[in-house]
């Protein structure tokens, strides 16, 4: 009777911890980043315009409260060739249900993109990436910079591994202790997500933010003199586990709520 009552015991403790391990993976949020591809200035201005007038309002209206915008600055060679759009939602459910029929509605100010013609298209084409927020910050952040908004630095990077084993291991690493290092060193990261649809995996992308690209290079050197990543760094349990990064330095719109 002691054994069954243990057991019996034992089993809901058991219950218990994989339901509160399952609540926190379901708190993790889920980030789409929209890339827009464009070729020329009228294309640049008709996302620009649905953007502002129609796609961020109505997303604020379906209770998505803050969207980032963002584009390459003039001296990268996809300058006037992208934008970038960050969507954080709160979960995998609010994304399926506002992403698959937001294509079938009337969005207010977005008829002139939505009913473009075959012929004069408002883009080239549109990429989608889907991320699962880390563990170690499960939803998104929004900077807090002082400096003015024309000048600031939003540094979206992507680290590509060769297996998927070494993409979890990477993955921990910046859960273990690389995520507290960019935020004792004052990155102020927006998120940090594993991608789990996108055209370059196994990956995870992630964005930080500074005043200037002057902030930018005196953050990065402080990483890399800092005791902690250089301990970290060199732990036989993470090598190997980074094979190709991409690195996008970005401006906010002057309507990005980011």
């Amino acid at each position: 009777m002691k054994l069954k009552l243990a057991l019996g015991t034992f089993v809901l403790l058991l219950f218990n911890v994989f339901s509160v391990l399952a609540q926190k993976d379901q708190d993790r949020s889920i980030f789409e980043i929209k890339i827009y591809h464009i070729s020329s200035i009228e294309q640049e201005k008709a996302v620009d315009q649905f953007l502002e007038k129609s796609y961020i309002p109505t997303m604020h209206k379906k209770g998505i409260k803050r969207i980032g915008v963002f584009k390459p600055i003039d001296s990268d060679e996809l300058s006037g060739k992208r934008v970038f759009v960050f969507t954080p939602y709160s979960s995998a459910a609010q994304y399926m249900d506002i992403s698959s029929n937001l294509h079938l509605e009337d969005l207010k100010n977005g008829k002139d993109y939505q009913y473009a013609s075959h012929e004069n298209p408002p883009f080239d084409r549109i990429e989608s990436i889907l991320l699962k927020a880390f563990s170690d910050m499960p939803g998104y952040d929004v900077p807090k910079l002082k400096g003015p908004k024309e000048n600031r630095i939003y540094e979206l990077r992507s680290y590509e591994s060769p297996t998927e084993k070494l993409f979890h291991n990477k993955v921990k690493m910046f859960n273990s202790g690389e995520v507290e290092i960019f935020d004792n060193l004052g990155f102020n990261a927006v998120f940090y997500g594993e991608v789990i649809a996108g055209p370059s995996m196994p990956n995870l992308m992630y964005m930080t933010s500074f005043d200037n690209m002057d902030v930018e290079k005196e953050k990065w050197k402080s990483f890399s003199d800092d005791p902690a990543w250089n301990k970290l760094k060199v732990d036989p349990e993470y090598q190997n586990n980074v094979s190709h990064i991409d690195k996008y330095f970005l401006y906010p719109t002057d309507y990005s709520d980011l």
